[in-house]
């Protein structure tokens, strides 16, 4: 006899429905994720090859031009170093710059926080069907006396396995997406980190305050 898959899953219980709600939160935030957070989203590639000539040419007013066209971390604060040049010292600006980069990372971060938490709870949710379904496994050879009669035990027996594939199937995928998220952050974070003391060792430390 063929496994009909929609079936069991009707017959799972409420678990079911709020594991397909947290199956649906996993594939929105992983799609606005992969759709707004690349790399390019943080460091854009040539974006400091292009400024620091611009900088040290003293041309600042195209250089702002340059960066008022880009919407990366990078960018961002870069403008806030052309910005504050003149009021603070370079360790000062240095600092501050980091806090403004920091906090867009932070920003990226949170949004895929989502990941996470679908690929905790799924599970749970997954498991309290599966005891639901065991009891009410127990409440049938209890009030039946069906121990010896498989079939007055199959359906709080599937409840309770389908709960249990359906929780792991969700936070499985969802664990993998934060992991992948949580790395490509780690990665541009370090690229900008990179790229910002190359503006201010070119730009500011080097004597490059216009």
């Amino acid at each position: 006899m063929q496994l009909n898959l929609l079936q069991q899953l009707a017959a799972g219980g409420a678990g079911i429905w709020v594991i397909a709600a947290l199956s649906l939160l996993m594939v929105a935030v992983a799609i606005e994720r992969f759709h707004r957070f690349r790399l390019s989203a943080i460091v854009p590639p040539g974006l400091v090859d292009e400024v620091v000539p611009l900088w040290q040419a003293g041309r600042l007013e195209e250089l702002q031009q340059v960066l008022a066209r880009r919407e990366s971390v990078l960018a961002k604060a870069i403008r806030f170093i052309v910005a504050n040049r003149a009021r603070w010292t370079p360790e000062v600006l240095d600092e501050r710059a980091g806090e403004l980069a920091s906090r867009a990372l932070r920003q990226h971060h949170q949004r895929a926080y989502p990941l996470a938490v679908v690929a905790t709870v799924a599970p749970i949710v997954g498991l309290l069907g599966t005891v639901v379904g065991m009891i009410e496994a127990f409440h049938v050879i209890a009030f039946t006396g069906g121990m010896g009669d498989a079939s007055l035990l199959a359906g709080g027996i599937s409840k309770a396995l389908v709960n249990t594939a359906a929780g792991l199937s969700v936070a499985l995928p969802a664990l993998a997406l934060h992991h992948f998220f949580r790395h490509r952050l780690t990665l541009g974070g370090l690229a900008l980190e990179e790229q910002l003391e190359r503006v201010m060792d070119a730009c500011v430390r080097d004597g490059g305050r216009a």
